[in-house]
């Protein structure tokens, strides 16, 4: 495995080149031999005083120390994959993307947008090694993909994953991938927020997306999302923009690390992953909504639509079935409220969501606690294999 510097030897490093750096550029020029006490002072000047050094503060030189630190030992392990396909009977470059080491047997991660259009893939490694890669396994829902390599590089570590509980917003994180070609680049940020839903590639949504204002730019999609210790905590995959440019603004996201965990495992023995289905359409709970129909309640996943055929439907839940008008406000009203699903409070539709997505698989039968009519029941739903598009 690659030596890497230790936290103490790279704080030390840092303090040394801190102390040439200032010294070189306070611009005293002593005569050699003599001191700046002892110096003759030129006739008829007015004398320089002596320049102050100033010092960065120890929790810079330190933060310095763990990025060069981070960099040295991360970046090896980060890859840039090029996209190739047939155009006008020729095989030519068609995009570009990164990706990370996720294993040990070759396996390296990205996004399925980066890929899903590619009939060949190259990787190339941070030494400039080129590998051919197949792709053996993509999950449109989640937007992720595995891309296999054979006779990878000696020496490259697999990249840790992080845990969602351990992350909060303003927590500093780096983003290492290949922005517009460039290999190697590291950016630096915080995360802006968490539990976001994006969309997916699908009609479906992706649950709990990290907000970053690190910068993520094209070409960085499928590189890692990474904490201070090198763990990966997210994949990116996408950049909020305005009309007239595809660069960053300061809003990224990336895939989290809790649907890393479940979908990568199934997408490298399987080719993909199934994801649950319920079959409903909704969103929170809100004040209007309760007092339009009388509830006592104030927090719930409010179902506004069941898909016709879905599991929903065949559990018999209920979608709103009117609407009303509360302070000039319309409403739709009618339909079931979710507040726990087996037992587990649910406070929004976001909780609903998640809860299916990562405790549950097709198949599975839950029991959600629903108020209807001002009452609370409790319904049996068995889940289902979600389908590619809603038009199934």
């Amino acid at each position: 495995m690659k030596k890497t510097l230790t936290r103490e030897k790279s704080i030390f490093i840092g303090l040394s080149i801190l102390v040439i750096f200032v010294t070189a550029a306070c611009g005293l020029i002593i005569p050699k031999g003599e001191s700046p006490a002892t110096a003759p002072q030129p006739q008829n000047t007015v004398a320089v005083p002596t320049p102050v050094i100033i010092s960065l503060p120890e929790a810079v030189v330190d933060e310095q120390a763990v990025l060069i630190n981070l960099y040295a030992m991360v970046n090896p392990s980060v890859v840039n994959i090029t996209l190739y396909g047939t155009n006008r009977g020729e095989v030519t470059a068609i995009g570009q993307g990164s990706g990370f080491v996720y294993d040990g047997d070759g396996h390296i991660v990205t996004n399925a947008h980066v890929v899903q259009e590619a009939e060949q893939v190259d990787v190339t490694f941070s030494d400039g090694t080129i590998r051919r890669g197949d792709v053996v396994g993509v999950d449109l829902h989640s937007d992720l993909a595995v891309v296999k390599v054979d006779n990878m590089p000696a020496g490259l570590a697999p990249l840790p994953l992080g845990d969602m509980e351990d992350l909060a917003v303003g927590q500093t994180v780096v983003a290492i991938g290949n922005p517009f070609g460039l290999e190697g680049t590291l950016t630096k940020g915080i995360i802006s927020a968490l539990g976001r839903n994006i969309p997916a590639l699908t009609a479906f949504s992706i649950p709990q997306a990290i907000q970053t204002d690190a910068a993520i730019n094209p070409g960085n999609s499928g590189g890692p999302l990474l904490d201070l210790s090198g763990r990966v905590i997210g994949v990116n995959a996408q950049i909020e923009t305005s009309s007239f440019s595809q660069t960053n603004s300061g809003v990224g996201f990336a895939i989290p690390v809790s649907i890393m965990k479940v979908v990568l495992p199934d997408l490298i023995t399987k080719g993909e992953y199934e994801w649950p289905w319920l079959g409903v359409r909704g969103g929170d709970l809100t004040p209007t909504v309760a007092e339009a129909m009388n509830l006592t309640i104030e927090k719930g996943a409010y179902i506004v639509e069941i898909t016709e055929g879905g599991p929903a439907d065949k559990a018999k839940m209920k979608g709103a079935s009117g609407e009303k008008t509360v302070d000039g406000r319309t409403v739709e009203v009618g339909g079931d409220v979710v507040t726990a699903i087996n037992g587990t409070p649910v406070n929004s539709f976001d909780d609903l969501l998640i809860y299916i997505a990562l405790q549950t698989k097709p198949g599975d039968e839950v029991t959600l606690t629903v108020m209807r009519d001002g009452k609370p029941i409790e319904v049996r739903v068995t889940l289902e294999k979600r389908p590619s598009n809603l038009s199934e």
